[in-house]
C-alpha cells in the first residue's frame, strides 16, 4: 500500500505546518551547525514551545540522525505535558523526512487529540512502512471516523481492501464513487480499479465509466485513464481510438496517438489492397509516446506485414530482438511460428535468442555490500553460479512496495533453484524500517545496504525501483523491466532462460 507515497502531497498541502513543509527537507540526517547555533535554536524552542518553525530549526540544527533529539523531546514533553505541538512537531518533521522516528511521538499526540485525523493518517503511514498492515488499516479506520466526509481518508481506507475478495473490493469502489461523486479521489479509485484488472472487457468497461462520470478535461485521473483506453482501442479499433483522441485535445501525447490511429487506419486499407510495402513504410513512420503499452502490438503488426511481403527472415529477426529483450507469450507464439516457417526447431530458435542476449550482456559491477541481517557482507562474487534478481529500492518507495508482491509470486515458483533475490536499499536514513518491513510482509529478498551514489555510479540507477537480472557468470542480461499483475510470465521466462543457459554450460 505504502501510504507515504500516496499521501505525501496530501500532507504537504493540508497539515497545520504547511508554511514550513514546503521547504526542502535535508536528506543527510547530519548537521554542520555549530554548538552556538544549536544552543540558540534550543533557546528559541524553550522561549516559544508552540512555534513549529522554532522546532524545525532546532531539529535541523541538531541533525535528524542525532540520537540526543529523542531524549530532549521527552524532557520537553514532561515540562509541557498538555502541549500537543511538542510531539507533533518532532513527528511531523521526521515524517516528512521519511525517517522512522515519529511513531511513539505520534501515539502521544493522538492521545492528546484523538479527533485529529491527520495524526491517525500519519500513524497509518508509519505502520505501513514497517509492514504492519493490520495496524495501518486500524489507524486508517480511525481517521475516517474523525471525519466521515473526508474523501482523502476514505480513499486510503478503501485501498486496504484491494488485495482481498475482488468482488467485494469492486463493489466498495462503486460505493465510494456514489458517496463522493464529484471528488478527484473517485476518478482515482476507478482508474486504479482498471489498472488492477487483467480482463480486457472489464478494463474497457471501467474506463468508459470513468470517461462518462469524470470528464477527462476536468479530472486528471480520468485524463490519465483515457491514455490507457486509447491504447486499448488503438489495438482493437483504431477508428474508435481516433474518436476518443479527438475529444482529448492537442496535447503532445494525444497528437502522437492521433498520428498512430490515422496510420493504423491507413495501414489496414493498404493491407486489404495487398500493398504491403507501403503499409510497412507507414508503420515505420509511427513514433510512440513516452508511456505506451502498444510497442509489441505495433512490432507484431509490422512483422505480419513483412511476412506477407515475402520478408520472412526480417519478420523473424524483428520479433527475436524484442523477445530477447523482454519476452512474453505473445511474442513467443509469433517467434515460434516464423521460426517453423524458416525450418528452425525450438533449440535453434533458443540459440538465436541466446546469441542476441550475449551480444548485449554486460558485466555487472562486482559489489560487496553490508547485510541488514548480520554484520557480514555479501558480494556478487559470492553469488557466482546463481541467477540474481536485483532490485534497487527504499522503504518509502510506493512503486517498490507495489512491485514486491509480484516478485514474490514469481520467486515462489523458483524455490530450490539457483536464483538469488537481492534488494539494495538506497536510503540509509530509513534503515530502521528495513527489517520490520521484510519480516511483517514476509518478503524473501536479501536486503543489502546501499546509497544513491552507489546505485547511480555503478548501475546507472536514477529512480526506484530499478531492476536487473544477472546471469550465473555475473553479466546483466535483462534490465529496464517492471513487473505487475499482468506480466508475471515475462519474469518467469527471463529467469528460466538464464537457468537453462547455466545448465547447458555445466
Amino acid at each position: 500500500m505504502n501510504l507515504r507515497h500516496t499521501l505525501g502531497a496530501f500532507f504537504l498541502l493540508t497539515f497545520c505546518m504547511a508554511n514550513l513543509l514546503f521547504a526542502q527537507i535535508p536528506r543527510s540526517g547530519k548537521s554542520n551547525a555549530s554548538p552556538a547555533e544549536i544552543e540558540k535554536a534550543k533557546e528559541a524552542v524553550e522561549a516559544t514551545p508552540d512555534s513549529l518553525r522554532a522546532h524545525r530549526t532546532y531539529l535541523f540544527a541538531m541533525g535528524l540522525s542525532n540520537p540526543l533529539i529523542v531524549s530532549q523531546y521527552e524532557e520537553w514533553m514532561k515540562k509541557y505535558p498538555g502541549d500537543v505541538k511538542i510531539p507533533l512537531a518532532i513527528s511531523t518533521v521526521y515524517y516528512n523526512a521519511e525517517m522512522p522516528q515519529p511513531g511513539d511521538f505520534l501515539l502521544k499526540a493522538s492521545a492528546m487529540q484523538p479527533q485529529n485525523g491527520k495524526i491517525w493518517m500519519m500513524l497509518a503511514a508509519d505502520a505501513d512502512m514497517k509492514g504492519e498492515n493490520e495496524l495501518s488499516t486500524e489507524y486508517l479506520k480511525k481517521a475516517t471516523l474523525t471525519d466521515s466526509a473526508n474523501a482523502d481518508y476514505a480513499w486510503e481506507y478503501l485501498f486496504t481492501f484491494e488485495h482481498g475478495d475482488q468482488r467485494v473490493y469492486r463493489q466498495k469502489v462503486f460505493d465510494f464513487v456514489k458517496r463522493f461523486p464529484t471528488s478527484e479521489r473517485s476518478a482515482q479509485a476507478l482508474y486504479w480499479l482498471c489498472e488492477r484488472t487483467t480482463n480486457l472487457n472489464d478494463r474497457i468497461a471501467y474506463l468508459e465509466e470513468l470517461r462518462e462520470l469524470y470528464p477527462p478535461q476536468k479530472f486528471r485521473w480520468s485524463a490519465s485513464g483515457m491514455k490507457i483506453l486509447a491504447d486499448i482501442y488503438l489495438q482493437t479499433d483504431p477508428t474508435k481510438a481516433l474518436t476518443l483522441i479527438d475529444e482529448m485535445g492537442n496535447g503532445d501525447s494525444w497528437k502522437i496517438r492521433r498520428h498512430i490511429s490515422e496510420s493504423l487506419i491507413q495501414v489496414a486499407e493498404l493491407e486489404r489492397a495487398q500493398n504491403y510495402s507501403d503499409a510497412i513504410a507507414k508503420l515505420n513512420q509511427v513514433k510512440l509516446p513516452q508511456y505506451s503499452s502498444i510497442k509489441d502490438f505495433l512490432l507484431l503488426k509490422k512483422a505480419s506485414l513483412l511476412e506477407k511481403s515475402g520478408n520472412l527472415n526480417t519478420a523473424y529477426d524483428s520479433v527475436a530482438i524484442q523477445f530477447a529483450k523482454l519476452p512474453s507469450d505473445q511474442l513467443d507464439t509469433a517467434l515460434q511460428s516464423y521460426g517453423r516457417k524458416l525450418n528452425k526447431n525450438r533449440d535453434q530458435i533458443a540459440k538465436d535468442i541466446e546469441t542476441i542476449r550475449d551480444s548485449t550482456a554486460v558485466a555487472a559491477f562486482p559489489f560487496e555490500l553490508g547485510l541488514y541481517t548480520s554484520n557480514g557482507k555479501l558480494s556478487l562474487h559470492d553469488l557466482k553460479g546463481k541467477v540474481v534478481l536485483l532490485t534497487f529500492w527504499f522503504p518509502a518507495c510506493g512503486p517498490c512496495g507495489a512491485e514486491f508482491p509480484h516478485f514474490e509470486a514469481v520467486m515462489d515458483k523458483f524455490k530450490g533453484s539457483r536464483v538469488a533475490y537481492i534488494g539494495i536499499d538506497v536510503t540509509p536514513l530509513q534503515d530502521a524500517y528495513v527489517l520490520p518491513f521484510l519480516k511483517n510482509n514476509k518478503y524473501s529478498f536479501i536486503p543489502l545496504r546501499g546509497d544513491p551514489e552507489f546505485a547511480f555510479k555503478n548501475f546507472g540507477v536514477t529512480s526506484e525501483p530499478e531492476n536487473f537480472l544477472i546471469d550465473e557468470d555475473g553479466k546483466i542480461v535483462f534490465k529496464d523491466f517492471r513487473i505487475d499483475g499482468t506480466n508475471h510470465r515475462t519474469l518467469e521466462m527471463m529467469i528460466s532462460s538464464l537457468l537453462e543457459k547455466g545448465r547447458k554450460a555445466e
